[in-house]
């Protein structure tokens, strides 16, 4: 396992490169959030959701949600969302909020379906990261039915020999996990309340 400070790594063409190659062929990295730290991998990559799933102890069959920085990452994912449903979530967004929408075809991470969990994370330093990386998965850092991690220590005691690549950015806040809301329906429907509150987005749409 490689450790690296998100600062080093956002910094370096080269080492973001690196770790952009290793999630394409199926590599996975534990990377810090506004919330807790997520298991990354290519969402395109059936080996590296595959090795998430079994790392985590979790059924195979349930989708991961997505982390993303620009508008393009959604049309890359084939979400397929007109402008009136999207804009709206970007007058919110960077948030903990993630957004369950329609997409062209199942890709590795939606697990066979054509719906797929997106999120622009709050964590500017992320944002960054994920400009030159691309999308990548955001679940988080946790044995199933474990509450999940928010100190790197912790995650590289209990994941060093699972994770290819570790980014330190310190403690994350912790807290509550992203509010996750459908919006494949009308009105859309909260699946999880989380760390963004629903009515103060509800009065937005």
């Amino acid at each position: 396992m490689q450790r690296v400070r998100i600062e080093d790594l956002a910094a370096s063409r080269e080492q973001t490169f690196r770790l952009r190659e290793l999630l394409s062929k199926g590599g996975v990295a534990a990377l810090p959030t506004e919330t807790f730290y997520a298991l990354a991998t290519d969402p395109l990559s059936e080996t590296g959701v595959r090795r998430i799933c079994e790392m985590k102890g979790r059924d195979d069959v349930k989708a991961l949600p997505v982390l993303f920085a620009t508008r393009e990452h959604l049309n890359w994912l084939g979400v397929d969302a007109p402008p009136g449903i999207l804009e709206p979530y970007f007058q919110i967004w960077p948030a903990p909020l993630t957004v369950v929408f329609s997409i062209r075809q199942p890709i590795a991470a939606s697990r066979g379906i054509k719906k797929l969990g997106v999120r622009m994370p709050a964590d500017r330093m992320l944002r960054t990261l994920l400009q030159s990386l691309g999308p990548v998965t955001g679940t988080s850092v946790n044995r199933s039915g474990s509450p999940p991690l928010d100190d790197p220590d912790a995650v590289e005691a209990l994941f060093r020999r699972n994770i290819d690549w570790l980014v330190d950015g310190g403690r994350t806040p912790g807290g509550k996990a992203s509010t996750v809301v459908d919006a494949t329906t009308a009105p859309p429907a909260v699946l999880r309340p989380g760390a963004y509150e629903w009515p103060r987005m509800a009065a937005r749409l």
